[in-house]
């Protein structure tokens, strides 16, 4: 049996997530069963698939944006679950879940709407967050090519309930490629999807009291392990269908598989 805390990193509510189909409480009695200690409500926020309308003020588009992590939160300290706060953004296709901020960060910041990758990041580790890019190699009809960002980012979700184990696998090469932090998700929409078994997420020697001790666990790479089914990783490595890009200093495609994995 598994030591240490249990944490779901990538949770949407259908207050604040147009694809979601379940309230944040509606999941929270499930979690305790499974013995989580906590999870992250990481709604879809701005040019993602947001529910909440970007024509009110500002202001408002914020409060209404935070109900679904408020009555989450509410209902986790009613059982002893931890909820903390976090959000999804989306770029051209590839997703980045952002920890650590806060309400009055958002209001301050209202230039967050138009980041680049680079400004992102370095906007929340100013503000005292982290950055992780969400199921880097998921491929779907909606995606037009992989786009990765080895250098902006915090940390990689290398395995997410909603990919397959190829998407998962590759994304573990990768990241062990270029040294990266690693995470786990469900990437929850629904209070009923997913069996039991294949709810994900991150586990830690020591509890987290506050989403800033989860920040400081991924942002100092503390000792950690994913909860994930047995084998997730290993899946033939495969070359990704659609193009490949990666972002940092400058944007380059990248064309082969052993520059994109390294050697075996």
């Amino acid at each position: 049996m598994p030591t240490g805390y249990l944490y779901e990193t990538h949770f949407h509510t259908a207050w604040s997530s147009a694809c979601a189909r379940s309230r944040g409480p509606e999941y929270l009695e499930r979690y305790k069963r499974m013995g989580y200690s906590g999870i992250v409500v990481t709604d879809h926020f701005w040019r993602g698939n947001c529910a909440v309308d970007r024509h009110m003020s500002w202001p408002n588009f914020v409060e209404a944006f935070f109900r679904g992590y408020e009555e989450t939160r509410a209902a986790g300290e009613q059982m002893g679950l931890s909820v903390f706060f976090g959000w999804e953004e989306t770029f051209d296709g590839d997703d980045y879940l952002v920890y650590g901020l806060d309400k009055q960060w958002l209001l301050r910041h209202p230039e967050v709407r138009g980041f680049s990758r680079r400004e992102q990041w370095e906007q929340t580790r100013l503000g005292g967050g982290c950055v992780v890019q969400a199921h880097p190699f998921r491929d779907r009809d909606y995606i037009s090519a992989i786009h990765l960002n080895p250098i902006y980012t915090d940390g990689i979700e290398v395995a997410n309930a909603g990919n397959t184990s190829e998407n998962d696998t590759q994304a573990m090469r990768w990241a062990k490629k270029n040294g990266l932090y690693t995470t786990a998700g469900s990437d929850i929409h629904s209070a009923a999807q997913y069996e039991d078994a294949e709810l994900m997420g991150i586990r830690f020697p020591q509890k987290l009291h506050t989403v800033q001790d989860f920040v400081e666990a991924i942002r100092s790479r503390s000792e950690h392990s994913l909860q994930v089914l047995e084998g997730r990783f290993d899946a033939p490595l495969t070359k990704p269908r659609k193009a490949v890009w990666e972002h940092g200093k400058t944007t380059r495609r990248v064309r082969d598989t052993s520059e994109l994995f390294g050697s075996a």
